[in-house]
């Protein structure tokens, strides 16, 4: 108790951000900085300059090199990860050997092998780990999620989820070169996977072919007995572009709420993160479960090839 015998408040999480991409400015650091139970601890960049710029941002120091990280850590509770999937498995896995919790960005990686590492590595140290897939965490479609998971008699469902990153003249600040190089599948195709999967079970056969300009078309059956198809491309003409999802069953036809504001949604991982860490309970959007959408995603990349 303080002098005045007010209540003592709660220490706040120290989470370290890696990454210092477009993700990270307009999501990750601002969801941090608002969350109260959460802190900035300072921000780790690949690239000196970006680091010290995003962290002067929050009044927070700025690290990089292989020094830097471990500085940072060795100062973290969590990290929240906002780099490509390929450089951010090897690195939630040193964070989760220095004892942070991960709040991961999806996918956990593009092998099998090393999005179980990560998953094997958060075991061992009994760390809590979520994946951040939008659609799963921003709070009307989590709700909706829940509700049809719960009135289950679903049939069939699609998904389609289309985006102009990749057309000609594109200067979209999202056109990285790591989604240049894996396509939707691998982009958008966790978040997909993340509304499908926890209504209808988990997919037990995948079926991949190539659409027009990296577009990806699926179709999966899952341990329900429902079917369901993904139709997922990052190169579609802007008039073209949008999510839909829709679920067909006993009870007719049922499509999700528009999801707002991906800040929100990640709060709302960050909450999810802090709980398992709280409790002990894995939360069901886990290093796991990222690891598990890995290898549905690597099926499906040898089918496309």
């Amino acid at each position: 108790m303080s002098a005045d015998n007010s209540p003592t408040p709660p220490a706040r999480t120290r989470v370290a951000l890696l990454g210092t991409g477009p993700w990270a400015r307009s999501t990750h650091a601002p969801a941090i900085a608002a969350h109260p139970g959460a802190e900035l601890a300072g921000v780790w960049g690949r690239r000196a300059e970006a680091a010290a710029e995003l962290a002067g941002e929050y009044d927070v120091p700025a690290y990089t090199g292989e020094d830097g990280l471990g500085e940072l850590l060795a100062e973290a509770d969590a990290v929240a990860i906002a780099l490509p999937p390929d450089v951010q498995a090897p690195l939630a896995v040193r964070a989760a050997g220095a004892g942070c919790h991960l709040l991961l960005d999806k996918p956990v990686a593009t092998t099998p092998a090393a999005a179980r590492e990560v998953a094997a590595a958060a075991g061992a140290a009994r760390v809590a780990s979520v994946v951040f897939c939008t659609l799963r965490f921003a709070p009307p479609t989590a709700a909706w999620i829940a509700e049809q998971a719960g009135r289950g008699g679903w049939f069939t469902a699609r998904a389609q989820w289309l985006a102009p990153l990749f057309v000609p003249d594109s200067t979209h600040e999202y056109a990285s070169p790591w989604r240049k190089e894996k396509g939707a599948l691998w982009d958008v195709g966790p978040h997909a996977l993340s509304v499908l999967i926890p209504v209808l079970g988990d997919v037990t056969a995948v079926t991949a072919a190539p659409g027009p300009n990296g577009t990806a078309h699926l179709v999966l059956r899952h341990a329900s007995g429902a079917s369901s198809t993904a139709t997922l491309g990052l190169g579609a003409p802007p008039a073209a572009g949008g999510v839909e999802i829709a679920l067909y069953g006993e009870h007719g036809t049922a499509e999700p709420p528009r999801w707002g504001e991906s800040v929100t949604a990640y709060g709302a991982a960050l909450d999810a993160l802090l709980e398992a860490a709280r409790s002990g309970r894995p939360h069901p959007c886990d290093a796991a479960f990222g690891a598990r959408l890995t290898e549905i995603l690597a099926e499906a990349q040898a089918q496309l090839g």
